[in-house]
């Protein structure tokens, strides 16, 4: 067949790519051979031109075991234990079709983790919807939340945080991205290297079908009026069997069979083969006549290009097989040798004993193209915003406004939809700023967060990247844990286009600014670029996911208000910046303007005074101050509890607005018992941190003097209304 330039373009390669292919090949590729470039060099895959910029991000230090370039990255817990956690997008594939889309990229988030020998404990989500107005967002938010609630449920692992947003810039390009998190021991990690000479590549797990068909490269890819002509290329998950093939993978990882074992997640067969071999340094051979097929006369162009789900690739050692058939049909699952690894560092595929594909692997990993796209920077905003009628506005008005908007509204009735407590170690669930995952059978647990925040992001890219890292950071102390690393998804629009691709290294530059400064690396994580429909791109949206230790079960913290009576400070200096905050465009439709400065001394120094203060024992509860302010972070605070508070006016108050709906950085509301105030204003003192006295908890009412008083039972309800309107 000749490749043609309809081909070329089909295939998501372009001409100049093409001629380096010929280059490397020092011939025309066959129609298989393009594919598997096609496969291998894609955006999603080769992550051709975010690499040059993520080298920049700091993924080390005492307690990273294994940072990016695994299925997932690797955190010391101390003792034998390690964490095991990475975050991946769907994207495309859910907005295509949502129920498959979400729960795929469920699946696909668990093998990548069980993958490196660790049994899953946990599952995260960050979902972005288009606005509630729009025609397609209630069935794709439906869609969504069931396809991750029934592969979570079903494979019996717990999900038990998240969040939900609405925006217009999602309309026709939601985000979904899926976070797996596992425990495993230090000694028991398994990894993608592939190692020896003519050792067994095993096939395992499912059988092979033509679902997600060029996966891979549909995610690469701008939406058009066309997209849903993209369905064939979305995968179909089948959680019941994921359960067989981990519980089958974790068996057979007790003794000493694996040398190296890899999911078929994006690209298949292709990436999982081409990768093990890639970072061996050596060939593979694989017969495609022995691929376990579901369906009638597939192509070897089929076979390497599918996606199809609960798959995984294993390289045995010598005389390992028989033990390792054994294993894999108690579990029902198909087992299957269907290839060797070769010192020819070439990917050979066979076919009717016919060589039909001939491919230098280096030419398909480490030559893949890498650009260093052109790209703007963005000036950071100035403040010329000022609304002249704020005083004609009533605070109570505008917080029941703010607590009934689809973003800020309870989302419980997403959460319910999920299992948060199989397995029987989630300590603490969704709806407190982090989750609590007891590591089974000892003193000890990890928080778990996932935090995102586009409308900072869209006006300073760099600072928004900056502020998501120190979201993440204040809600895994505010939980009682240590801070250790993070795994980001990095949501863009087109990389071709100057100002995303500024965007995008702007954030990278943000990232990497907090994460060095806190001491807290990237450990893993994905690049999804090209999400836009008809040249319109999404907002930029990093998303972190962020693990703690919990090194005593007792240090612990939720939100909720404990006691009437007690006193609730506010930690750290409050300047009142409302551009970008929910006040702003909730209740003035305002986006524009700049995100709140971030100051990383404060946010560590305070930080660090919070951590100290839980481990003496000294606060009985903790809320970091974030989107909405003060005031939306005292009713979060108290809408869950039977308490309120009754509100003192600040002495140094210039505009009430400002104080309470001002979403300046690095804060923290902290509740404290009258016996330790001495205590906690003594370790203020020393440690130069700021705070402020909010007020004393009461019962029932949240009160300003001379400004509102507000029934909790009243919030409650309407906190929890919109959806039940929608």
């Amino acid at each position: 067949m000749t490749i043609t330039n309809e081909i070329i373009e089909k295939h998501g390669l372009t001409n100049n790519e093409f001629i380096e292919i010929k280059k490397l090949l020092k011939r025309e590729p066959n129609l298989l051979e393009l594919a598997v470039f096609s496969a291998m060099w894609n955006e999603h895959c080769s992550y051709k031109s975010s690499r040059i910029h993520l080298k920049e991000l700091p993924t080390k230090n005492k307690n990273v075991i294994q940072g990016p370039g695994e299925n997932a990255g690797v955190i010391d817990i101390g003792e034998d234990d390690a964490i095991v956690f990475k975050i991946e997008s769907h994207n495309h594939p859910s907005f295509i079709e949502p129920y498959q889309g979400a729960a795929t990229g469920v699946g696909g988030i668990l093998r990548d983790v069980f993958t490196m020998g660790a049994r899953p404990i946990a599952l995260l989500n960050s979902i972005h919807f288009g606005s509630p107005k729009n025609k397609s967002t209630r069935n794709l938010l439906h869609g969504v939340v069931s396809g991750i609630g029934g592969y979570g449920n079903c494979i019996g692992i717990p999900t038990v945080a998240g969040e939900t947003k609405f925006n217009n810039t999602y309309n026709e390009n939601i985000l979904v991205n899926a976070m797996a998190v596992g425990h495993v021991k230090k000694n028991k990690i398994f990894y993608s290297k592939a190692k020896g000479l003519n050792k067994s590549v095993v096939y395992v797990g499912s059988k092979t079908g033509r679902d997600g068909i060029h996966g891979a490269s549909m995610a690469s890819a701008e939406f058009d009026e066309n997209s849903v002509e993209k369905k064939p290329t979305v995968q179909v998950g089948d959680p019941f069997t994921e359960k067989l093939l981990m519980e089958a993978c974790l068996e057979l990882m007790k003794d000493n069979s694996i040398i190296s074992i890899q999911d078929m997640g994006a690209a298949g067969l292709t990436s999982s083969s081409v990768e093990m071999a890639s970072k061996g340094n050596l060939g593979i051979e694989l017969i495609l006549d022995y691929v376990p097929c579901r369906e009638e006369n597939m192509t070897p162009y089929e076979m390497m290009l599918s996606e199809s789900q609960e798959r995984m690739l294993i390289i045995l050692e010598d005389g390992k097989e028989e033990n390792a058939r054994k294993i894999f049909s108690k579990w029902d699952l198909d087992f299957v040798v269907i290839g060797k690894t070769t010192d020819t560092n070439n990917l050979t595929l066979k076919f009717k004993k016919e060589v039909v594909g001939e491919i230098p692997i280096e030419a398909l990993a480490n030559k893949a193209p890498m650009y260093d796209r052109k790209w703007v920077k963005k000036k950071f905003p100035s403040k010329n915003i000022h609304i002249k009628d704020l005083k004609k506005v009533k605070m109570d008005k505008a917080l029941i406004e703010i607590l009934s908007s689809p973003n800020e509204s309870n989302k419980s009735w997403i959460t319910d939809q999920y299992d948060q407590m199989v397995m029987t170690d989630t300590i603490q669930r969704s709806g407190s700023d982090a989750a609590i995952i007891r590591i089974h059978g000892k003193e000890k647990a990890i928080a778990v967060t996932v935090d995102s925040s586009a409308n900072y992001s869209k006006s300073h890219p760099l600072t928004g990247g900056t502020q998501i890292v120190c979201e993440t950071w204040r809600n895994l102390i505010s939980a009682g844990s240590k801070p250790i690393a993070i795994t980001n998804c990095l949501n863009f629009g087109n990389p071709e286009n100057p100002e995303i691709m500024g965007e995008f290294a702007e954030s990278i530059q943000g990232i990497k600014k907090a994460c060095e400064f806190l001491d807290f690396p990237v450990v893993s994580g994905n690049v999804s670029f090209y999400n836009g429909t008809n040249k319109k791109n999404i907002f930029p949206t990093p998303v972190i996911g962020g693990i703690g230790l919990v090194s005593k079960l007792k240090n612990v913290k939720n939100h909720l208000l404990k006691k009437e009576g007690n006193q609730l400070f506010v930690i750290g200096k409050t300047f009142g910046h409302l551009h970008q905050s929910v006040f702003y465009k909730e209740i003035y439709s305002i986006t524009e303007g700049p995100p709140p400065e971030i100051n990383l001394i404060n946010e560590k120094n305070n930080g660090e005074f919070v951590a100290k203060i839980i481990e003496k024992g000294l606060v009985t509860s903790v809320h970091d101050v974030s989107v909405g302010g003060i005031l939306l972070g005292i009713c979060e605070m108290s809408i869950n509890s039977e308490f309120g508070l009754k509100i003192n006016k600040p002495k140094k108050l210039s505009n009430i607005f400002e104080y309470f709906f001002g979403e300046d950085q690095g804060r923290y509301l902290i509740e404290v018992e009258e016996k330790n105030i001495s205590k906690v204003n003594k370790i203020l003192k020393e440690n130069n941190i700021y705070s402020e006295l909010l007020g004393i908890v009461q019962k029932d009412f949240i009160e300003l003097n001379g400004e509102f008083k507000l029934n909790i039972k009243d919030l409650y309800k309407i906190n929890n209304q919109w959806y039940h309107n929608y």
